[in-house]
């Protein structure tokens, strides 16, 4: 799967390289972190309103992939219909902020809900808002049902995923420093792959990918992040309707018993030929298994 770097996600820096008592200096390639700002347009033509939507820190390359899937994921829009597109905001006033501003122009028959705007998004771990509280704000904003009939995954192709991932990530390759979410077919086959310096937005541009080419509801689908799951990357997976999610790293208490809710397959800790299914377990068709021992 050839992979296209944008040249403005990454940039060459001198270093000095130790080594015990050696010095070197060599160069090295950074990913890189700017800020991109979010605005929507919206209401019937010739009455237009403009807002600032949000402002996420972001590896540029699929911006507007990017502002798709965060309009979707947050519950702004719901269907592909309601966006008419994206585009880099032409009125901002210094140059070289321009590729850092996008605006999304929604339908003139699609309303958002206003208050929604007031930056009422679940983006942190330290929010304030109880569990239970947020799994069911999902679930009343913007959370299919995800499907209880498949799809069925060979725990096999599981293990098969980090590898195939990690060959795709070619700026990872060069820079070290970035997350990767990937979907993949039931077989196992690499479908799209993005990568950010955060993993809300690699995923985001994940779904906005798909959004945009029309590939919603991902229910025939695999989603491999590189990271650990959060509450909030089951919430955006699910939104998109995916059923099995599975990740590097491990899962967080509340994104486990969201997942549990949302009916979601969640496998953790993927790596090294092993990993662990927390929920759902009936879609890898697992062989019968001992009663679980404590430690």
């Amino acid at each position: 799967m050839k992979v296209f770097l944008p040249p403005t996600s990454y940039e060459y820096v001198t270093v000095h390289k130790v080594q015990d008592h050696d010095v070197a200096t060599a160069s090295d390639v950074l990913a890189v972190e700017e800020p991109l700002e979010i605005r929507i347009g919206f209401g019937p033509t010739g009455q237009r309103e403009y807002r600032t939507l949000s402002i996420t820190m972001r590896t540029p390359g699929h911006d507007f992939e990017l502002a798709a899937g965060f309009l979707l994921t947050e519950g702004i829009i719901r269907t592909r219909q309601e966006l008419h597109g994206v585009i880099y905001c032409p009125d901002v006033e210094k140059e070289e902020e321009r590729e850092n501003v996008v605006r999304a122009e929604l339908a003139p028959t699609a309303m958002p809900d206003l208050p929604r705007l007031e930056r009422h998004f679940y983006t942190s771990s330290s929010c304030g808002v109880c569990g239970k509280t947020s799994i069911d704000a999902v679930h009343a904003s913007s959370c299919p049902m995800l499907p209880t009939n498949g799809p069925y995954v060979h725990p096999d192709v599981i293990h098969q995923l980090p590898a195939k991932q990690r060959a795709a990530q070619a700026l990872f390759e060069q820079t070290g420093g970035l997350h990767a979410a990937a979907l993949f077919s039931p077989e196992g086959d690499l479908l799209l792959l993005r990568e950010d310096v955060g993993r809300h937005n690699a995923l985001d541009k994940v779904i906005g990918a798909a959004l945009l080419q029309e590939w919603l509801p991902l229910h025939e689908h695999v989603l491999l992040v590189s990271g650990r799951v959060s509450f909030e990357l089951v919430q955006k997976a699910a939104v998109a309707g995916i059923a099995v999610l599975a990740a590097v790293g491990a899962p967080s208490s509340l994104a486990v018993s969201a997942a549990r809710d949302f009916g979601m397959t969640v496998c953790g800790f993927v790596r090294q030929n092993r990993y662990n299914v927390y929920c759902h377990e009936w879609r890898l068709r697992l062989p019968t298994t001992d009663s679980p021992t404590t430690h």
